[in-house]
């Protein structure tokens, strides 16, 4: 993720506190300015632009915090929890914080830690109002009910997949708990297991549904974002980072309070 002139939001007001300047969240030239500054004076490209080199020595990293996991049990599954520990150490969610947010966005994504597949077994008439795009009345009910078909349709030709012949859509459907899609996310998380997903593309639903969601947790820089607080505000920035919307916000914002109060 870069951040540079023209970037708006929350992650432009972190780099703006960082810098001491005033946070309103838009990177104009007196940002930019002030970036340069940074990175010169830390012997950085100084192109101004804030990647996750110059992210990473700007913000300070908090230090990671000992949680009692076992006060999460009756709350989330014991076959999760065993997961928590690998993925905390690997991509650095390991505030409380920063685990509850996480927590809260996995279970929702993933109906309470039951799902770790995608459901791609729609009937004609939810194939035109899911995919709309893909799908007339005609070419839905060829479709009907066949979910290695529809995979390899809607997901052909992006996220570096094949055509629909190719059953690439199929193979890098849905999967983990926050559902890891595309065979370029299978390939970029792929470079954080010793197993190769890229081949065995099951695996991240049999071994990895949790350290998958957090690869797309850290890629799309939410640690940082959970760092902003235990607010309602907060939980919806995030939502909406992982969503795309506020689909279940209610859920994801309740447990996360569940969450935070037990971890805390």
């Amino acid at each position: 993720m870069l951040i540079k002139k023209g970037s708006k939001g929350d992650d432009v007001k972190r780099v703006q506190e960082a810098l001491g300047l005033s946070a309103d969240g838009i990177f104009g030239a007196g940002t930019e300015k002030a970036v340069k500054d940074f990175q010169t004076k830390n012997n950085l490209v100084a192109d101004g632009i804030v990647g996750p080199s110059t992210l990473s020595m700007m913000i300070e990293e908090p230090d990671a915090v000992d949680i009692d996991l076992s006060k999460l049990k009756g709350h989330i599954p014991d076959e999760v929890i065993e997961q928590i520990p690998e993925t905390m150490e690997t991509f650095k969610i390991h505030t409380p914080l920063r685990l509850a947010h996480f927590l809260a966005q996995c279970g929702h994504e993933s109906a309470g830690f039951k799902a770790t597949e995608e459901n791609l077994n729609y009937s004609s008439k939810a194939l035109q109002a899911v995919f709309g795009k893909y799908f007339d009345e005609e070419t839905a009910e060829e479709y009907h009910r066949k979910p290695e078909m529809i995979a390899n349709k809607v997901y052909a030709n992006r996220m570096d997949n094949g055509d629909e012949e190719s059953g690439d859509g199929w193979n890098y459907r849905g999967r983990g708990y926050i559902q890891l899609t595309g065979k370029h996310n299978y390939s970029k998380f792929n470079e954080s297991v010793e197993d190769d997903v890229v081949e065995n593309p099951e695996l991240v639903k049999e071994k990895y549904p949790l350290l998958s969601a957090a690869w797309f947790w850290s890629s799309n820089n939410l640690n940082r974002l959970s760092d902003l607080g235990a607010s309602d505000d907060v939980v919806t920035k995030v939502t909406k980072r992982v969503n795309g919307g506020t689909i279940g916000l209610e859920d994801r914002i309740k447990h996360f309070h569940e969450y935070y109060q037990l971890i805390i």
